[in-house]
C-alpha cells in the first residue's frame, strides 16, 4: 500500500512545510514506498487552502481528507491553513508566482471578487448544483457563470429566552411591530429586550441587511423609502431603550454571551452559536424563530464556498468535491461546524423536527447572498457605516442613507 501523507489536525505550521511544493501542481507526489515488486506510482497531488482557525473545523476537514485519501489511490489531498486576513493577498501572490492551490475554501461574499481575478475554473456543467439553495449558488455565480460549489451555509434567526417572554405574557413576535412591543415588555433595568451585532464592518452589514431586505429594498437601494425605514427602525430600538448602545461594540460572540448571561431576552444570531450555547448554558430555556418581518421575511446568507483553481489539478479537485459533497461527509462537517448543508435535499433531512437548527433551515428559504459583486467590500463598508452612524446617533437615517447611496452608486454604476 502506498504511503499516505499525514493531514495535519489543526497544526498549520506542519502543513505549510509539506504542502507548498505541491501548490498549483497536477504532477506526481514525491511520497512513494517500496514493495516486493518495485515502487508504486505516486498519486497526483490536490492541495486545499482554507482560513478556519477553529481547531474543530480543521479536524473535521482533515478527517474527510484522510477518509478520501484512504478511499482511492489516484489522488492525494493535503490542506494548508492561510489566515483570513492574508487569504486574498496569498491568492494574488500565488497567481503571479504560479503557486496556487487546486481548491480554495473561501468566504461566500468574497467569491465574486476572487472570480474577477481570473483564477477560478468555470464549473458550469461540470458540477451539479440543481438541488442547492438558490442564494448559496448565487454567491458563487458571476455573470451567469458558476465559479464554485457551496461548502455549507448559515444565516441569521431570532433567538428568544422563552422563560422571559412567558413571564411578560408575550407571544413570539413575527413582525417589526410585534418585535418592538415584545422587546419593550421584557426590558427591565437589568435586561435588554433585543440585541444584535452593530459594529462597523462586514459583521455589522451581515446583521443589518435582513432588516433592509425585509422592506423590499436591495443592498444597493439604501437611500430608498425601505432603506430609510430600516435605518429608522434600528434607531428606534436604541432610542426606546430596548436595545443597548453597546451593540455597536459587540461582536456576534459578545451578543451570544450577553444572551447566555440573561442580560438579553432576544438576539439575532446564527446557528454556529448553538454548540457553545448547549455546552455553556445547558439549563437556559431558549428557542429560535424567523427574524420578524416588515413586508417580507429576510435573512443574510453566510458560509463558505469551494472554488477550483484554473490551471491546477481540475480532475482531482472535482473528484474530491464529489466525495466531500456526499451526504455522509456533508452531515459530518456541518455538525462539526454548526452549519447547514447548502444542498437543500440534505439540509431538509439533516435535523430532527424539534432541533434548534430546524428554524434556520426554514430561514434559508428567505436568505439572500451579499452581492455577488466584485467590489462588495466597498458596498459593505458604505452600508455598515450608515448603520453604525445611525445607531450611535451621529447621523439621521436620511442623511446616513444619502451619503451611503452616493458611495454605492459610484461603485455599481
Amino acid at each position: 500500500m502506498k504511503f499516505k501523507k499525514l493531514v495535519a489536525a489543526g497544526l498549520a505550521a506542519a502543513m505549510m512545510t509539506g504542502m507548498l511544493a505541491g501548490c498549483g501542481s497536477s504532477g506526481g507526489s514525491d511520497d512513494t514506498s517500496g514493495s516486493d515488486n518495485g515502487t508504486e506510482a505516486s498519486a497526483e497531488d490536490v492541495t486545499i487552502w482554507y482560513y478556519w482557525e477553529t481547531e474543530g473545523h480543521q479536524v473535521a476537514l482533515d478527517k474527510v481528507i484522510e477518509d478520501y485519501n484512504n478511499s482511492q489511490d489516484t489522488y492525494e489531498v493535503t490542506a494548508k491553513y492561510v489566515p483570513f486576513a492574508d487569504f486574498k493577498k496569498q491568492l494574488s501572490i500565488g497567481a503571479s508566482a504560479d503557486e496556487l492551490p487546486d481548491i480554495a475554501i473561501l468566504d461566500s461574499p468574497d467569491h465574486a471578487s476572487y472570480a474577477t481575478m481570473g483564477i477560478f475554473e468555470d464549473l458550469t456543467g461540470k458540477f451539479d448544483v440543481d438541488t442547492y439553495y438558490e442564494g448559496a449558488v448565487d454567491s458563487c455565480t458571476l455573470d451567469g457563470t458558476l465559479y464554485g460549489v457551496p461548502f455549507g451555509v448559515n444565516c441569521l434567526g431570532l433567538y428568544y429566552n422563552e422563560d422571559l417572554l412567558n413571564a411578560a405574557g408575550c407571544s413570539v413576535p413575527t413582525t417589526w411591530d410585534e418585535l418592538m412591543e415584545t422587546a419593550k415588555a421584557v426590558t427591565t433595568d437589568s435586561v435588554s429586550g433585543l440585541a444584535f451585532c452593530s459594529v462597523q464592518n462586514e459583521e455589522g452589514t451581515f446583521n443589518f441587511t435582513p432588516w433592509l431586505w425585509s422592506t423590499g429594498a436591495s443592498s444597493y437601494e439604501i437611500d430608498s423609502e425601505g432603506g430609510i425605514r430600516a435605518l429608522a427602525y434600528a434607531k428606534e430600538l436604541i432610542d426606546s431603550g430596548v436595545m443597548s448602545k453597546e451593540c455597536t461594540n459587540w461582536t456576534q460572540g459578545d451578543v451570544m454571551n450577553q444572551f447566555i448571561a440573561g442580560n438579553v431576552a432576544m438576539m439575532v444570531n446564527g446557528p454556529w452559536q448553538i454548540p457553545t450555547m448547549q455546552s455553556e448554558a445547558p439549563d437556559l430555556n431558549w428557542k429560535v424563530t424567523l427574524i420578524p418581518k416588515d413586508t417580507e421575511y429576510a435573512s443574510c446568507l453566510g458560509g463558505e464556498n469551494y472554488a477550483v483553481v484554473k490551471g491546477g489539478n481540475t480532475e482531482g479537485a472535482l473528484d474530491f468535491l464529489e466525495y466531500a459533497t456526499e451526504e455522509e461527509q456533508v452531515k459530518y462537517m456541518m455538525d462539526a461546524f454548526g452549519y447547514i448543508s447548502a444542498d437543500q435535499t440534505i439540509a431538509e433531512s439533516q435535523f430532527e423536527a424539534d432541533s434548534p437548527y430546524q428554524p434556520f433551515v426554514e430561514e434559508l428559504q428567505y436568505a439572500q447572498a451579499r452581492g455577488p459583486l466584485a467590489d462588495w467590500p466597498s458596498v459593505s463598508d458604505a452600508i455598515s457605516l450608515a448603520f453604525n452612524e445611525v445607531m450611535t446617533g451621529t447621523s439621521t437615517p436620511e442623511d446616513a442613507a444619502a451619503k451611503a447611496q452616493e458611495t454605492i452608486d459610484g461603485i455599481v454604476e
